[in-house]
């Protein structure tokens, strides 16, 4: 008698949402004039914790968006919230740029910049103030937003971590 599979119920996926964050445009004189090229920045995510950063170049915008968004679902990473916003302050770096992203009380929004604001709101985060030092520039500050989120611990990973229980403090 064979053993039959079971079947286990796959867990709800909220399907990924993308933005383009912003198009660069690149020229090269040539011969007979200037041929220009497109560069894109995009971010995917679920807005449920899974967030992605993705570049792509093409000759045509529509190609470049298209590559960057391939590129941003490839890259998923999970970040860890506690209800509608981060677990705790920390600091982003990217070469020149540096990003504060502090936890804030519910209702007060996203409170950044665009480039941030779009990584910070596909990721899930609802509640956030944000400040940018030094450079901002998209590529940066993104890839900068995206170091901090990725630095995060939630209580539970500390305490595995660590091998104690950590006390959580509430600030609001």
């Amino acid at each position: 008698m064979a053993v039959q599979p079971v079947k286990i119920p796959a867990q709800e996926e909220q399907p990924l949402e993308d933005t383009v964050v912003k198009i660069f445009r690149c020229s090269k004189v040539v011969k007979g004039g200037r041929r220009f090229s497109f560069a894109a920045l995009v971010v995917a995510g679920d807005r449920a914790g899974m967030v992605g950063v993705g570049y792509g170049k093409a000759n045509e915008v529509p190609l470049a968006v298209e590559k960057a968004v391939k590129d941003a679902k490839k890259a998923l990473h999970r970040v860890p919230l506690v209800g509608r916003t981060i677990p705790h302050r920390i600091d982003g770096r990217y070469r020149a740029t540096k990003i504060a992203m502090v936890p804030a009380s519910p209702g007060t929004g996203v409170i950044a910049g665009s480039s941030a604001r779009a990584v910070l709101e596909l990721a899930g985060v609802q509640d956030v103030l944000t400040k940018v030092y030094g450079s901002t520039s998209a590529k940066n500050v993104v890839k900068a937003t995206m170091d901090g989120l990725l630095r995060l611990r939630s209580k539970e990973m500390v305490e595995s971590l660590r091998g104690v229980e950590v006390e959580a403090v509430k600030r609001w």
